[in-house]
């Protein structure tokens, strides 16, 4: 993990997807490990953060490709049953170079199940992150809501048209839990998904309920952080290369949220100020490469002398 910093003493647990992401573009098809959930944490871990994921993974053969990838990258998994195998998304290309998804019904039927294991590994952790949950499905949010009772939550809705059943259900499952957390990340897509496309708007209405925090990305426009101590905002960060892959961009951006939230607690605006900069910093960097894995600048930098530092 060549550049990122290691700090042992905090841990977080994702809660969220684990898939096979089936890339199909002019270069072929090919196949990589992904999921939002995930690659959070595959980022927290490679920020240095002790991570477990508790995501649904199939016995079968995508699921041990899902299970090896994290063993590699030092992620706890702890597994819910998965009755329709692992989740898988195929995605294309539109012509300006965003990606599109389609879901098999592992995806679009994901649950997640809370095992003792989950519960200790929950119990345990300084930070639960929850992202591509199925926020509309009641008897999941009643679960979830259950399970992580009185921890500390940051939470991306993350929510995908291919698995959304019930736009108005989500909301209500997502607007449970997001009063009570740390913090919430949300995007201009699901402005436009779950609510009238006005993310400015959206991110008054977390702050307005309850939520500690609200990051709110915009692509190209960059983001916008408000907390208590303030609204900071930042552009997209520039750096050498080509950008190569917008995947995992926003999951990139959490985990470096998430990872500065456990390892430094931000309070005034400059520490908040800082932290934003440098999610935008590894967002950037996780774009220079195809898939969704976070990249860091100083892990960038290493390659570039000849280390593999991916």
């Amino acid at each position: 993990m060549s550049g990122e910093s290691v700090h042992e003493a905090s841990s977080v647990v994702v809660i969220g997807d684990a898939l096979i992401d089936e890339i199909r573009d002019s270069a072929g098809v090919r196949e990589l490990v992904g999921g939002a959930a995930l690659n959070v944490a595959v980022g927290l871990r490679r920020l240095g953060v002790p991570t477990t994921l508790i995501a649904m993974v199939g016995d079968d053969e995508a699921g041990d490709h899902i299970r090896e990838y994290l063993d590699d990258h030092g992620v706890t998994l702890v597994g819910t049953p998965a009755p329709y195998g692992s989740s898988r998304a195929v995605v294309q290309r539109t012509a300006d170079g965003e990606p599109t998804y389609v879901f098999n019904e592992a995806a679009q039927r994901r649950s997640i199940r809370f095992s003792d294991a989950a519960v200790s590994a929950i119990a345990d952790a300084d930070l639960v992150v929850v992202s591509c949950f199925p926020f509309d499905v009641p008897v999941e949010v009643e679960a979830l809501v259950e399970a992580t009772r009185g921890k500390r939550l940051a939470i991306d809705p993350n929510p995908r048209s291919g698995m959304l059943r019930d736009r108005d259900e989500f909301v209500r499952g997502f607007e449970a839990l997001a009063p009570h957390s740390a913090i919430v990340k949300v995007g201009a897509d699901d402005a436009t998904l779950l609510y009238d496309g006005d993310l400015d708007a959206l991110r008054a209405r977390l702050r307005a309920t309850g939520s500690g925090a609200v990051l709110a990305t915009a692509g190209a426009q960059g983001a916008v952080l408000e907390s208590d101590a303030g609204v900071v905002s930042a552009p997209i960060a520039t750096l050498p290369g080509r950008i190569v892959d917008t995947v995992g961009a926003g999951d990139a951006t959490l985990a470096a949220v998430a990872a500065g939230l456990v390892l430094d607690a931000p309070r005034d605006l400059d520490a908040w100020t800082s932290l934003l900069e440098r999610a935008m910093d590894v967002a950037a960097a996780t774009c220079r490469a195809e898939g969704g894995l976070l990249r860091t600048p100083e892990s960038l930098a290493d390659a570039e002398r000849g280390v593999h530092g991916s």
